[in-house]
């Protein structure tokens, strides 16, 4: 008889804990206009295009784009308490170009992206982190140039996180693959930054999908 209610009693433990296993996993992406797909449809932005890629990869993640024409780093940190009362496990931080644009010093660049990280990790702990490296375009070689370019690789060392060399490799300066401001990927440009973005993102995402829910790094 106990061997028998104790059969009944873990298999109702299973039940219980089935739903919370098979949660639909999360991505944010807090970006600026170049992940919101400026000028284009959501659905041609990169981010939805891996919401494309994911499925296609049999991997159950919802991808929700929280970019914004014009972000910067400061309004990133801003805008992320809102995208805080759900659960993240996978996080595409794509912003500090529109800084560099500005003249924010570098330090100031990196301290702002690093409050976000904190912030995020305070509610996520066991979040894996994406960073979209960037580079100043035609501004020569100067050392804040080479700071700006230098920074991204450096907080992915410090936070552990996954690290997109330059999120515009292959499209920065082609006419054919931007806009005519020559600055925002037009469609096509989208899907090779949807690439650059997918060689980092999948086996962090096969990774973070073969855990359970439940589980806590």
């Amino acid at each position: 008889m106990v061997s028998i209610l104790l059969s009944v009693l873990c298999a109702q433990a299973a039940s219980t804990a089935a739903p919370t296993a098979s949660r639909m996993k999360t991505i944010l992406v807090l970006g600026d206009s170049l992940s919101e797909g400026f000028q284009l449809k959501s659905s041609e932005a990169y981010p939805l295009l891996l919401a494309d890629k994911l499925r296609a990869a049999g991997l159950n993640f919802q991808v929700t784009n929280a970019s914004a024409s014009g972000g910067t780093t400061e309004g990133g940190l801003q805008r992320l308490p809102s995208h805080l009362q759900r659960k993240i496990d996978i996080f595409i931080l794509e912003l500090g170009i529109n800084d560099a644009f500005r003249g924010i010093p570098v330090d100031q660049i990196q301290k702002n992206l690093q409050a976000i990280i904190d912030k995020l990790k305070t509610q996520n702990a066991s979040v894996r982190v994406v960073i979209a490296g960037m580079q100043v375009p035609n501004y020569g070689a100067d050392d804040y140039v080479s700071a700006f370019g230098e920074m991204f690789g450096k907080l992915a060392a410090k936070n552990g996180a996954a690290l997109v060399p330059y999120l515009l490799e292959g499209v920065a300066g082609n006419p054919s693959l931007n806009l005519p401001d020559g600055i925002h990927p037009n469609a096509a440009g989208q899907k090779i930054l949807a690439e650059n973005v997918w060689r980092v993102l999948e086996p962090v995402a096969r990774e973070t999908a073969a855990e359970p829910s439940w589980r806590v790094r």
